[in-house]
């Protein structure tokens, strides 16, 4: 019996030393607060994938070896290929979101991975940030409580590729009797945009033609015959992938003039232009950040990550419109925990629900970019309750032949047409799906 007693009591002992034990290293590793990255390093898409994953990485990387974490909580990134299909974006989700101190925020990086995680994210209560894709009604933030958008959405880009136009015809007025064709990706994404296009030529007079492109758009030549038979006036062209670049020789073969075509913003990298060669000279896109490197975060990122060593991939990316669109994405991200800490305890990691609470009034002043070395490359973001895109700025740039050039400065949105847009989807998918509405009041 005495054996026994002595064999149990060791177990429960050393079981108690263990557990304490896990304890400790459970509080350590709290220490550092746990980033998801799903990434698209390979796939189709992977040109524009594999900047935007070694802009994410270089910015945590500066966060970390320049500031030494955030108010010295440091962050630990872990990424997760999806190859930009569906089903690998939600089995990365499933798998990281309870890794390390516990995901709090994830940025799906695709239309389709986003509208699969939206319902599984609020039932587990974590932040998605849907840059610029995905649902544009996750913008109305009485519905969709726990996305954002920030700083826009392919429908506020919109409004402001329209409003871009009219100024190029001399006013509003001027685009009756006109024609605008919408050359898109046929998917969820390249159909976001087509209602408002739609309310707008309904109201200004002008025709809207759709001219729907199987992916991947690797043979596009009937589609362009007949564009050029319709001789628009501007075309709108939501690419993705190879589709770009085939749409814009594809289009210079035809005679079309590229100065007339404005591009998504995933229509406005550098693997959207660079394979079409001299045909894509001249060519637009709408675009959320600055193009370039000409900013003081380079200087820093020099400094602490390149010259250390300590890149997450090419130099050539460096200063593209990709990898500056990952910089961005995860200094939203940071700026979002700096703020939670601020309110609940810095130094201290945040949970979803400190999370959650930062975003839905993230505010970056374009004071606040300047201090980030971004001034110009970050636009200026004020999230509310209502609004969860932040604002909606965004500019054109084209395409020289070498590098993208800003034609504007930043633009604002027509929110007076956006809005009720997003709160009219929103609330029909709160009703779809017995989402309570939020009163923002």
């Amino acid at each position: 019996m005495r054996q026994t007693m002595v064999r149990t009591l060791s177990t429960v002992g050393l079981g108690a030393i263990l557990g304490m034990t896990g304890l400790f290293a459970a509080q350590a590793q709290a220490q550092e607060q746990y980033l998801p990255s799903l990434v698209y390093r390979t796939g189709p898409y992977a040109p524009g994938g594999i900047g935007i994953a070694d802009g994410i990485s270089d910015y945590i990387t500066l966060i970390n070896e320049r500031d030494g974490g955030i108010n010295g909580v440091r962050i630990e990134l872990e990424e997760c290929e999806t190859g930009y299909e569906t089903d690998r974006g939600v089995e990365c989700y499933e798998r990281l979101k309870d890794r390390g101190s516990g995901a709090t925020v994830v940025a799906p990086w695709s239309t389709g991975i986003a509208y699969a995680l939206i319902p599984r994210a609020r039932e587990d209560g974590i932040t998605l940030h849907t840059q610029n894709y995905g649902r544009a009604d996750a913008a109305y933030g009485p519905v969709l409580d726990w996305v954002f958008t920030v700083p826009g959405t392919y429908w506020s880009n919109t409004t402001v590729m329209m409003q871009y136009i009219a100024d190029e015809a001399g006013g509003w007025d001027n685009l009756s009797g006109k024609t605008i064709v919408h050359a898109y990706h046929d998917s969820a994404y390249g159909r976001e945009p087509i209602p408002l296009l739609r309310d707008y030529a309904e109201e200004y007079g002008f025709k809207l033609e759709e001219m729907a492109i199987s992916p991947p758009g690797v043979e596009q030549s009937s589609v362009w015959t007949q564009i050029r038979r319709i001789q628009p006036d501007w075309i709108s062209l939501y690419g993705w992938g190879v589709m770009t670049p085939t749409a814009i020789r594809t289009a210079a073969s035809m005679g079309i003039d590229r100065e007339r075509m404005i591009g998504s913003i995933y229509s406005g990298q550098g693997d959207s232009v660079e394979p079409a060669g001299d045909a894509a000279k001249g060519y637009k896109a709408v675009n959320i950040h600055g193009p370039g490197s000409d900013y003081g975060v380079y200087d820093d990122l020099q400094e602490h990550v390149y010259d250390a060593g300590l890149a997450a991939g090419d130099e050539d990316r460096h200063g593209t419109i990709a990898y500056n669109r990952g910089l961005l994405n995860a200094a939203y991200i940071v700026e979002a925990w700096r703020q939670a800490q601020e309110e609940f305890g810095e130094g201290e990691v945040m949970n979803r629900e400190q999370t959650n609470w930062a975003w839905n009034q993230l505010t970056i002043t374009e004071e606040r970019t300047a201090e980030l070395g971004m001034e110009g490359l970050m636009p200026p973001v004020n999230v509310t309750c209502r609004d969860h895109e932040g604002g909606g700025l965004a500019l054109i740039q084209q395409w020289d032949g070498e590098q993208w050039n800003a034609l504007t400065e930043f633009m604002e949105p027509d929110r007076d047409r956006v809005e009720p847009m997003y709160r009219e989807s929103a609330e029909a998918f709160a009703e779809d799906n017995g989402i309570p509405i939020k009163d923002c009041d």
